[in-house]
């Protein structure tokens, strides 16, 4: 296997939800391993995989409502765990739980979720996963059919196992996440964790009494009607993903489909809000 990698380091605006479709359709390419910047992201592709129009397809570069810049360099020998212990640090939420990458120290704190750094979008670091972990401290999940919608690296679904709840569905379009969160459930010892590739579609007939869903606003709103629909009477929805100004459109979508206001969570203009059925 080759040692020598090129490394692109893409800038993009807005960053969030740029990166997360960028990386998407970086991962239908050569390229095996991402890390996130202060500006975007950092993605390798062996050298021995690349070709010079490894970005053609990229459709998102194209995009007039992205804003997206980027240079590359060869790099030889790439030490990963050196790449991720410079650009990830364990979080700790509340001193209560502690999300952290194997080479991190093990602290005190109640919950400790180890969570393999392959990439760092959804390892708690982002401040919506850190107000959805905010949440679930909060309340008693034991033996809550739960779905962790969008579950990324399947934190939540850990934290929500490690709390009692069972069974837990997560589920991800994105393939590497899929992968990604079935190494993760099994890296933490977790016995109840279900997951699944797909979307909205696979909640058909299904039934929880609590939803975790940490997806941008267009998809919130989008397949609101699919999650209300499979929420039992007097379950619990924990929603995060988007900006302030995002609420209005939000909670009028909660509202007129029945669903009760309870909590709202803030970081840096991003926002978590709770409602009940």
């Amino acid at each position: 296997m080759s040692n020598i990698y090129l490394g692109y380091h893409f800038s993009v605006e807005p960053k969030e939800l740029g990166s997360e479709i960028l990386i998407a359709e970086l991962g239908e390419k050569a390229f095996e391993s991402f890390i996130e910047t202060e500006t975007g992201f950092s993605a390798f592709v062996q050298k021995s995989l690349w070709t010079e129009d490894i970005l053609e397809d990229i459709y998102i570069l194209d995009n007039p409502e992205f804003k997206i810049s980027y240079t590359f360099e060869e790099i030889e020998q790439v030490n990963w765990n050196e790449e991720w212990e410079k650009n990830f640090e364990a979080i700790d939420v509340d001193g209560n739980c502690h999300v952290r990458a194997p080479f991190h120290p093990k602290t005190n704190a109640e919950f400790d979720i180890v969570i393999e750094p392959k990439m760092s979008f959804g390892t708690g670091h982002h401040e919506t996963t850190h107000m959805m972990i905010q949440h679930l401290l909060e309340i008693d999940v034991t033996g809550m059919k739960t779905l962790d919608m969008g579950c990324g690296t399947a934190i939540l679904a850990i934290l929500a196992e490690m709390k009692g709840a069972q069974p837990i569905d997560a589920i991800d379009i994105d393939n590497w996440c899929y992968l990604n969160s079935i190494e993760n459930a099994e890296r933490n010892n977790c016995k109840h964790i279900t997951v699944y590739e797909g979307d909205a579609a696979l909640l058909k007939d299904k039934k929880y009494d609590l939803i975790i869903a940490n997806i941008n606003r267009n998809i919130l709103l989008n397949d609101m009607q699919a999650y209300v629909d499979c929420l039992n009477p007097k379950g619990t929805i924990l929603f995060s993903g988007f900006y302030t100004e995002d609420i209005p459109f939000i909670d009028a979508s909660c509202t007129e489909k029945g669903l009760t206001f309870v909590k709202k969570l803030e970081r840096n203009n991003w926002v978590s809000l709770k409602y009940v059925n």
